[in-house]
């Protein structure tokens, strides 16, 4: 299993050796021995300068990461570092590298490279911190469990904005004032509608039988049931530690029950950068002329503008903007009434872009955005997440993922008017399918049958 601490180390990493290069280009811009444009020569010291990074970076890869105290501890991680890249980089030159190797040069942009990210850290790890305590882009996380292990959970969370996590409190059984404590675990689904909770890390004994069974099962349910993602932390850390390989939070052993394939970094990165890629072309090669002919067109047809914006229920169950071509008048009932086959609302140069699909490509801009994926379950505006959350007990969990401009349920007919609950069942069913057994040669046949496979989409209604 792969977890946010990978992803973390992955980004660090990038970060460093953007800082590694740039010091390395600024020195050999201002240094007289050697210039810039020498690329032959540059090109010894890129190659040497990287991998010695990239090879400290993996011998002391954690060491940076999870600290439970100051910035200060931080910077003495960042020292042994980069005593460590010396070292390595000493060792590489004198077996690898020609005698005319410059000692100064490298010298000179390392000094340089290590004050950029002491510096540049900071600015990061304050930045991160602001976005943190005023909930910006923020998974709000609580934790149940009052107990050693759960304040440290607590610690690495404060300590580490780069998380994401933005810790809201304690639920907790115990009869204790404490303004950390946020409530009781049987009032579970009032606390996450209350504190808007997107995680949960629950600390437990497994040596305390069925009723941890019966406990967890239960907090279970409630997480499906409300799109909350869940983690059990074992509380007897030392006996999981040597006998299974788990995915860790810190030097806590984590385990997650709701596994997904696009939990895993390298996946998601896969996926992501697919959907820049297509994205682009769609824009460059169809959106930069069709966007001037249906703007013109929409603008003859009917008042109003062109685009509709309409908030919608995205990933971690936040809120965006769907952008789409207008193909209603103007009307105050869009945002909770959904258009029906027969909606008077509905333009005629609307119905032929709903029939077409045409209304749905300016979501392409959504997906550069990064609050939409080419593939995925589609979003729904936020009156259907309301209903349809209370009625289905797996509906919120569709937005374990990012929201798609197309989707398996879709390429399988179940799109359109929703007139009775089974339908949305079925769409539900559709998307958990797609969501838990995720390829990305499943999205290429999605994108396929929704370009050339029209019965699917024309039969749905």
């Amino acid at each position: 299993m792969r977890s946010r601490e990978t992803e973390l180390l992955f980004a660090f990493l990038l970060f460093d050796l953007l800082l590694l290069n740039a010091a390395l280009l600024f020195v050999a811009w201002v240094n007289t021995d050697i210039s810039i444009r020498d690329f032959r020569s540059l090109h010894n010291y890129f190659l040497h300068g990287n991998l010695s990074w990239i090879t400290a970076y993996l011998v002391f890869s954690k060491k940076n990461l999870f600290l439970r105290d100051s910035y200060w501890n931080r910077i003495v991680r960042i020292t042994k570092r980069q005593f460590v890249f010396w070292v390595i980089a000493g060792v590489i030159a004198i077996i690898l590298l020609p005698n005319s190797f410059s000692r100064r040069f490298f010298v000179e942009y390392s000094l340089l490279f290590y004050v950029g990210k002491i510096v540049s850290y900071w600015i990061v790890y304050r930045y991160l911190k602001y976005k943190r305590s005023n909930n910006i882009n923020s998974i709000k996380t609580a934790i149940i469990g009052y107990n050693e292990t759960g304040k440290i959970i607590r610690q690495i969370i404060e300590s580490n904005p780069g998380l994401g996590y933005n810790f809201s409190g304690f639920i907790s059984s115990k009869e204790i004032k404490d303004e950390e404590i946020i409530g009781h675990p049987d009032q579970l689904e009032e606390l996450i509608d209350k504190h808007q909770l997107n995680m949960i890390f629950y600390t437990v004994s497994f040596f305390n039988g069925d009723d941890t069974e019966r406990k967890g099962k239960k907090v279970l349910k409630i997480c499906y049931r409300k799109g909350i993602r869940l983690r059990f932390i074992p509380k007897n850390q030392q006996w999981f530690r040597s006998r299974v390989n788990m995915e860790s939070f810190g030097n806590l052993v984590v385990i997650d029950p709701q596994e997904i394939p696009l939990d895993n970094v390298s996946y998601r990165l896969q996926k992501r950068f697919f959907d820049i890629v297509f994205s682009l072309a769609v824009v460059v090669f169809v959106f930069s002329w069709l966007i001037p002919i249906v703007a013109l067109l929409i603008k003859l047809d009917s008042k109003g503008p062109v685009f509709f914006l309409q908030k919608r229920t995205g990933i971690n169950n936040k809120t965006f903007n769907c952008i789409k071509f207008r193909s209603m008048k103007v009307n105050t009932s869009a945002d909770h009434v959904q258009a029906t086959a027969e909606d008077e609302r509905i333009t005629k140069l609307g119905r032929f872009l709903r029939k077409s699909n045409i209304d749905e490509i300016p979501q392409f801009l959504n997906v550069l955005g990064g609050s939409m994926s080419v593939v995925g379950p589609r979003p729904h505006m936020l009156k259907h997440t309301e209903e349809y959350s209370a009625l289905i007990d797996q509906y919120l969990v569709r937005h374990a993922v990012k929201p798609g401009i197309t989707g398996w349920a879709q390429v399988k007919g179940y799109r359109g008017e929703t007139k009775h609950l089974s339908a949305m069942e079925k769409r539900v069913k559709a998307d958990m399918e797609y969501i838990e057994n995720w390829k990305f040669s499943w999205d290429l046949r999605i994108i396929w049958l929704t370009i050339f496979g029209r019965s699917a989409w024309n039969n749905a209604g």
